[in-house]
């Protein structure tokens, strides 16, 4: 399995040099999409060049592949839409459909989704290619799909109106993963705190709470419904946080989690006070955060297809799922200032992992 390591002041020469460059490049994308979200573009995280992948499926995923095996030579077509916008992004989009052609085995019509869009066209082009299926990518695309006749899959997007009824894979990872990578890299946290939005992650939270449970884990959560409250509430925990016991998430919520603000608020406690701070963004981690999952773009399109496919099938799932799909990331550094012992064999198990200069 290749790794990937980088120096956390980006150092290095030669053959990590390159691998720096590697990186610094997938950041750089990473920030662009970040930026994306909020002109309601998709909110979609740049992978890792590096091969190797952890990917888990929810036991719904893999009957939903069951039942598309059924469908692998019937030649129904299934449609994607996503965002009409340049590289780098328009290269994550294309991974995702790769994933979906790949599981499918169908033919798979992609259409670039513009701000001037015209419904009508849309359905026209749809119905003439023999449609059944639509998967919906970034908020351009889920726009797009929701006055369509047809089922809709959504997939690159951090948050979907009436999550219980909707379709897809979101972007925020299962709170499980999360969970388990804490547990594994600091085994005495015993309680999480986090702070959302519910308009955006209600969803997510009730699943978190679950998975804190099973894993002997108390889950803190706080609301804020604008970002001057999620400051307020940061600067409270932060700073009662017991580092011994203690941990804090930051969750894919762009009213409750930004770079200008909440980032250094979070950086200067996880520093001064020793404090595991864990995020699903690769560029926080790369910034001093412990360690994150981000998606796995390949895998996340094979996924959004076993949906999809089931969907044909007439079986179409109600309620999203969070992102099992995942890369890792992990900053040693930081690891190591908290006083964690992250050995080699845990630390080839990450994707990415940021080194000591």
């Amino acid at each position: 399995m290749s790794k990937v390591g980088v120096s956390a002041t980006g150092g290095g020469t030669s053959p990590r040099a390159a691998a720096g460059q590697a990186i610094r490049r997938a950041l750089a994308a990473f920030g662009c999409l970040l930026a994306l979200a909020s002109a309601q573009a998709a909110p979609v995280q740049q992978q890792d060049p590096a091969p190797s992948v952890v990917v888990r499926r929810s036991e719904t995923i893999q009957l939903a592949q069951a039942d598309a095996r059924r469908h692998t030579t019937s030649g129904e077509p299934i449609a994607v839409l996503f965002p009409d916008i340049g590289e780098p992004f328009r290269r994550i989009f294309a991974e995702i459909v790769d994933g979906i052609e790949d599981h499918s085995r169908l033919p798979v019509h992609s259409y670039p989704i513009g701000p001037g869009q015209d419904p009508a066209d849309l359905a026209a082009a749809l119905k003439r290619n023999g449609t059944r299926v639509v998967i919906a990518l970034g908020r351009q695309g889920l726009k797009a799909g929701a006055g369509l006749d047809y089922p809709v899959v959504a997939g690159a997007v951090s948050s979907v109106p009436d999550a219980d009824r909707a379709s897809g894979i979101l972007l925020s990872p299962d709170p499980a993963l999360l969970f388990s990578q804490l547990k594994t890299l600091s085994p005495g946290v015993r309680r999480v705190f986090v702070v959302y939005n519910p308009a955006n992650n209600d969803w997510l939270i009730k699943l978190a709470r679950d998975a804190a449970r099973s894993q002997n884990l108390e889950l803190v959560a706080y609301e804020a419904r604008d970002l001057a409250t999620a400051a307020r509430q940061y600067e409270s925990l932060l700073s009662n946080a017991d580092p011994r016991r203690d941990a804090v998430w930051l969750p894919q919520d762009p009213t409750t989690v930004d770079d200008a603000t909440i980032l250094p608020l979070a950086l200067g406690a996880a520093w001064s006070r020793n404090l595991p701070v864990f995020s699903s963004n690769l560029a926080h981690v790369k910034r001093g955060l412990l360690f994150a999952l981000y998606p796995d773009n390949t895998q996340l399109g094979r996924s959004l297809s076993a949906l999809a496919l089931a969907a044909m099938n007439g079986e179409l799932r109600r309620g999203v799922l969070p992102l099992r799909e995942v890369h890792s990331a992990l900053n040693l550094r930081t690891a190591n200032h908290i006083g964690l012992n992250v050995g080699p064999k845990l630390q080839r198990s990450f994707d990415v992992v940021y080194s000591e200069p």
